[in-house]
């Protein structure tokens, strides 16, 4: 079972659109945030320590589905709650609830992939198996 790490958020009037609701994008944004945050949380070596120690740069976004309950706005505290559902060999689904205290806002799904730098091609990235070092500190 994976850890559940809350990754708050202060929406600001920014965030919202002329209505005063945040503007969808903005959850991409945090949940993306909480997904690093996760692993910082989990002590996980920052990536670009990881880099250096083992090549793996990070774990860029192949996908993600979002599904809205309720709207947000300005002003307000939003925590977004995340975790691991599903660990395979190169990739992981982190899972994201979004919620205003006990209200559900929205939930989504992030499929990621641990990366690194392709020797035969530099400029490129590559996905890896995921180290199960990194695996046992976020259960």
């Amino acid at each position: 079972m994976s850890k559940v790490v809350v990754y708050e958020v202060e929406v600001m009037f920014g965030d919202c659109d002329p209505a005063g609701i945040v503007f969808f994008p903005n959850f991409s944004k945090w949940m993306d945030a909480s997904s690093l945050n996760f692993f910082v949380r989990c002590d996980v070596p920052p990536w670009r320590e990881l880099q250096k120690t083992t090549g793996i740069i990070g774990t860029p976004l192949l996908e993600i589905h979002t599904k809205f309950f309720t709207p947000a706005t300005y002003g307000e505290r939003l925590q977004v709650h995340t975790s691991v559902t599903e660990w395979r060999e190169k990739v992981l689904i982190h899972k994201h609830i979004v919620k205003r205290g006990d209200t559900l806002i929205c939930e989504g799904e992030e499929t990621r992939a641990f990366c690194m730098r392709d020797p035969a091609h530099p400029d490129r990235i590559k996905a890896i198996p995921i180290p199960a070092d990194i695996r046992a500190l976020c259960s």
